[in-house]
C-alpha cells in the first residue's frame, strides 16, 4: 500500500487529537491554508471522535462572517478547544516565529505577522504545532522572535500548551513542565540518526522510538471519499493533488 505523505501526516495528527489529554477536544479551529490540520480533524471524526471542525476560510457555508474577530472571539470564552500553529522557526522550547529572521527579527527574511498566533496559545487549551519542512533551518535552537511563546512564567494566565510537533520526518510531544520536547514516532524511511541531524535544537529520545503509524484502509476511503467532498471546495488544489482527478 502506497501511502502519500500528506496522508500520512493527517492520520498522526488524527491520533493526537485523540491521544488522552486533560482536555477534550469538541472543537477544533483551522487557520488559513491548512488542508492536513482540517483533514485530520475530519478523519478524528470519521473514526468516531466527536468533534466540530471551523474553518477560517471555508468558501461554502464558513462560519466567521466576520474573519477571524469571531474566531478570536470564541477562543477568548474558551469556546476552541484545538489550533494548530507553525513558524518559519520552531525552538526546543516550543516557541514559534512569525515574523521573520535575522537580529532585528525580519532584517534576512520577513514574513507577513503574527496574525494573533499569540492570542490562540494562550486562550486554546491544546495546540498542534505543524510544520512540513524539517530542517536546522526551520528547527532552531532559539527563535529570532517570539511570536508566540510554548511555555509562560507561573502566574501568566493561559489555557494550556503545545501538545506536539509534526513535520514531515517525525512527532515530537512536548512536554510544558519542562519546556521540552521527545521523539514519539518516526515517520516510514527516517531513522534516529536523520532526524537528530535535521533538528536543530536538544529534544529527549526514549530507548524504544514507533514508526508513525499510517492510515487504515478505512481512512483512505474516508480521506477519498466523504472528507474529500466536504472539504473539497476549500481546499481544491490540495485534495487534487493528493487524491487524484475527480471521474467525469
Amino acid at each position: 500500500m502506497t501511502v502519500a505523505r500528506e496522508e500520512l501526516l493527517i492520520a498522526a495528527i488524527a491520533d493526537l487529537i485523540a491521544a488522552p489529554h486533560p482536555h477534550p477536544v469538541r472543537h477544533a479551529a483551522v487557520g488559513a491554508a491548512s488542508p492536513i490540520p482540517a483533514h485530520a480533524v475530519m478523519l478524528a471524526r470519521h473514526r468516531g471522535h466527536d468533534v466540530r471542525l471551523s474553518l477560517l476560510q471555508q468558501r461554502v457555508g464558513n462560519p466567521f462572517t466576520e474573519g477571524a474577530r469571531e474566531l478570536f472571539d470564541l477562543a477568548g470564552q474558551g469556546r476552541i478547544d484545538l489550533f494548530f500553529l507553525g513558524g518559519v522557526q520552531i525552538d526546543g522550547q516550543a516557541n514559534i516565529n512569525l515574523i521573520g529572521t535575522g537580529t532585528p527579527a525580519g532584517s534576512s527574511a520577513r514574513l507577513p505577522g503574527n496574525f494573533g498566533s499569540a492570542f490562540m496559545a494562550f486562550t486554546v487549551p491544546r495546540v498542534i504545532l505543524f510544520r512540513e519542512e524539517h530542517s536546522p533551518r526551520v528547527l532552531v535552537p532559539t527563535v529570532d522572535y517570539v511570536s508566540a511563546p510554548g511555555v509562560s512564567p507561573p502566574g501568566v494566565f493561559r489555557r494550556g500548551s503545545p501538545q506536539a510537533l509534526v513535520t514531515g520526518r517525525c512527532v515530537f510531544t512536548f512536554d510544558a513542565a519542562r519546556a521540552r520536547f521527545a521523539l514519539a514516532s518516526l515517520h516510514p524511511g527516517e531513522t534516529r540518526e536523520s532526524v537528530r541531524e535535521a533538528t536543530g535544537f536538544d529534544y529527549d529520545e526514549p530507548d524504544a522510538v514507533p514508526e508513525t503509524r499510517g492510515p487504515s484502509e478505512s481512512d483512505r476511503a474516508a480521506l477519498a471519499g466523504p472528507i474529500r467532498a466536504a472539504l473539497e471546495d476549500t481546499y481544491p488544489q490540495f485534495c487534487a493533488r493528493v487524491f487524484g482527478a475527480r471521474a467525469a
